[in-house]
């Protein structure tokens, strides 16, 4: 595919291994690299985006090529492609949004895919019976955006459906849940207080302490 061909030179041009070396060693050697920086990774593909929302439509075709690249620079073009073009996604999308999520996983990219489902789930309302499907899925990544898929949404957020959701994971052994548990009653805890403060007092015996840690740490 042209585009994707056109992306993997840009990225080729802009490689650094050392810094490859070193972004590779922080995702714990899961990944291959270019070495790009942030900044300068999405600047080198700032007129492709552009392009591509000035077509006003996803093109899952690009999209799948880029995201099978062994390279994470293309993982991470993939959700940024995903969140320009976020207005043109709907339910009907989250298949495809969930094969991405299910490949090539880590907390990187899955804490970055949570603010595309976080964007569908505000636009239609049918996303919570969805959430509540992810919350006991056998991945446990899956579970991990649908507990923090109401982060910062502050007064928004759907209390019954964050406790149910919460309560579907409690009891995890899992570092990873425990840790949105926590992060997810923690971000709240700023706009609703008193709520988390019942929430832990009603299931501290059920929670992992690292959710209770993390959850207290501004009540």
């Amino acid at each position: 595919m042209d585009k994707y061909i056109i992306l993997k030179k840009l990225f080729e041009e802009n490689q650094d291994e050392n810094n490859a070396f070193e972004m590779s060693k922080y995702m714990r050697n899961k990944f291959l690299f270019y070495g790009l920086p942030t900044p300068l990774r999405r600047k080198a593909y700032k007129t492709i985006l552009n392009q591509e929302k000035a077509n006003k439509k996803i093109d899952w075709k690009f999209l799948d090529y880029c995201y099978n690249d062994e390279h994470r620079e293309f993982q991470y073009f993939v959700i940024d492609y995903l969140f320009a073009l976020k207005k043109y996604l709907s339910i009907n999308d989250l298949p495809k949004i969930k094969r991405y999520i299910k490949t090539k996983p880590w907390w990187d990219t899955i804490d970055s895919f949570n603010k595309i489902v976080a964007y569908i789930a505000l636009i239609d309302n049918k996303m919570s019976y969805v959430m509540i499907e992810w919350s006991t899925d056998e991945d446990f990544w899956i579970r991990r955006i649908a507990i923090i898929h109401q982060l910062y949404q502050k007064e928004k957020t759907n209390t019954k459906l964050l406790e149910e959701i919460l309560v579907n994971n409690l009891g995890s052994t899992e570092f990873f849940i425990n840790k949105a548990i926590g992060w997810s009653l923690r971000e709240y805890s700023f706009t609703n207080p008193i709520w988390v403060k019942k929430f832990i007092n009603k299931y501290k015996n059920k929670m992992a302490k690292l959710s209770i840690r993390e959850a207290s740490k501004y009540i």
